[in-house]
């Protein structure tokens, strides 16, 4: 009889610790400029301004916790579903320091105000250089576990982690392309409306590669795991993740309508951005259709709690995205608050939610034992579904009343209102935006101090049996 396969889990507790670090100065820094649209005067130094912390917070939450707990939750799913030990522990660990070795020094660089002035690209070339080394560590890693594996069958969540690793390599790499000024600046390869094209190609594939295949491949992992159904259709997964990964490549131009590209790049954007409803809503219908038979444990599992809104909210997102890359409806909702509200949604509903389930399934596997408090696991669940929904709710009706008034007309042609017009009668849904950032840190502080128990009641049971 084959002896169970040992597993390196080291490196998984790593990253999960310091992506909650992370995901919380996020949050943290997202309040303060939340704050600060609300209330100007808080602007008070060069380095505490929105400007810099802006990108500071999108950095340190998509990368920081966003990328930090997939880099976790893939070295923990492939070696489960290869039933093969990680082919590296030592270059994870490795991986680990230089990885938060490249978050703190784009956050000191960014509150300096080196910056490349691009979405999700702001970094300049030393610190995306080692932001490059790191992904080519990690993936590295996984696709040697991969390829040394045990188990022959390729389960629909290791071509989820495939696609990510080999696609934000290419994105990354192709939109990081640059002249090299001095150590502190640099210059796109690119220029003009190129520039631009290249840019959201990357920009919403980033949302693509890095905000959606991760967190699907870890709902496919963990849904089956939590409610104990079989994923409904393995085909359904194969053939929307095919269908994903061929149109999601199209789609960016769909952030420059209306500008100097050209239209039938636009179009085309446009159109697969549209059609890109099918397949992710394929993954949506896949989820709801595991779940037969099981509903009943909304009310009983906190896990399926998180999993279950979670792809829902992936659901929204799928529907309203495509409709913003309508032009008529981009023309309204183009440069108002709406588009924080659809992306909050993506991060803090969709992403977090998936995230946090997965979190807390792994603790208590890494632990041996069950989580601290399901009490305050639903509590949590609670203070982040709010904090959420506030957010997004109020972002949206701020956005539809910014578009209203923008576009509203004089007989004669000329504006109605004036920009600070618009910017005064949104400030009361600034306010409740700043509000609905502390409902959501609550349930943060809430899962932390869950979290650091169950860790701790692991290591009190592992002392006891010693």
């Amino acid at each position: 009889m084959n002896a169970p396969t040992r597993y390196v889990d080291d490196s998984v507790k790593g990253f999960i610790t310091w992506s909650i670090i992370w995901g919380t100065i996020s949050v943290l820094v997202g309040i303060l400029i939340s704050l600060q649209l609300a209330w100007p005067q808080l602007n008070v130094a060069p380095y505490l301004t929105y400007g810099r912390l802006r990108p500071i917070h999108t950095n340190a939450g998509i990368f920081g916790w966003g990328v930090g707990s997939f880099i976790a939750m893939f070295f923990y799913i492939t070696q489960r579903l290869t039933r093969t030990p990680l082919w590296s522990p030592v270059l994870a660990r490795v991986t680990l320091w230089i990885f938060n070795f490249a978050i703190a020094s784009a956050a000191v660089t960014l509150a300096m105000g080196f910056n490349r002035t691009k979405e999700y690209a702001e970094l300049e070339w030393p610190i995306a250089l080692i932001v490059a080394v790191v992904w080519l560590m990690f993936s590295t890693n996984v696709f040697m576990t991969i390829l040394k594996r045990k188990e022959e069958q390729m389960y629909i969540s290791l071509w989820y982690i495939m696609a990510t690793l080999v696609a934000v390599t290419i994105l990354y790499v192709v939109n990081n392309l640059g002249v090299p000024l001095n150590l502190f600046k640099s210059y796109s390869a690119f220029s003009g409306t190129n520039d631009a094209n290249v840019q959201w190609w990357y920009g919403h594939n980033a949302v693509a590669m890095v905000l959606t295949t991760p967190p699907l491949a870890i709902f496919y992992y963990f849904l089956p795991k939590v409610t104990g159904n079989p994923i409904y259709s393995h085909r359904m997964g194969i053939i929307a993740f095919w269908s994903l990964i061929f149109m999601y490549l199209w789609t960016g131009a769909h952030h420059l309508l209306w500008t100097p590209v050209p239209d039938w790049i636009q179009t085309v954007a446009m159109a697969f951005s549209i059609m890109l409803i099918a397949p992710s809503w394929g993954a949506v219908m896949n989820g709801y259709l595991t779940m037969n038979g099981r509903w009943e444990q909304m009310k009983t599992n906190y896990l399926v709690k998180f999993l279950i809104c979670g792809i829902t909210f992936y659901g929204l997102q799928t529907l309203q995205g495509p409709m913003q890359a309508v032009r008529s409806f981009s023309a309204f909702i183009h440069y108002t608050d709406w588009v924080p509200g659809h992306v909050h949604m993506g991060t803090m509903g969709w992403v977090s939610m998936v995230l946090f389930a997965a979190i807390y399934y792994v603790t208590t596997k890494m632990s041996d034992t069950e989580i601290y408090s399901i009490k305050l696991a639903n509590t949590h669940f609670w203070l982040i579904l709010v904090g959420q929904l506030v957010y997004s709710i109020t972002m949206w009706i701020a956005g539809v009343q910014q578009g209203s008034m923008l576009l509203a007309t004089n007989p004669d042609g000329t504006l109605h209102y004036s920009f600070m017009e618009t910017m005064v009668a949104i400030f009361p849904y600034y306010k409740m935006r700043a509000v609905s950032g502390f409902i959501y840190l609550a349930g943060l502080v809430v899962f932390i101090y869950n979290i650091y128990k169950t860790f701790r009641k692991g290591e009190d049971l592992l002392t006891a049996k010693a």
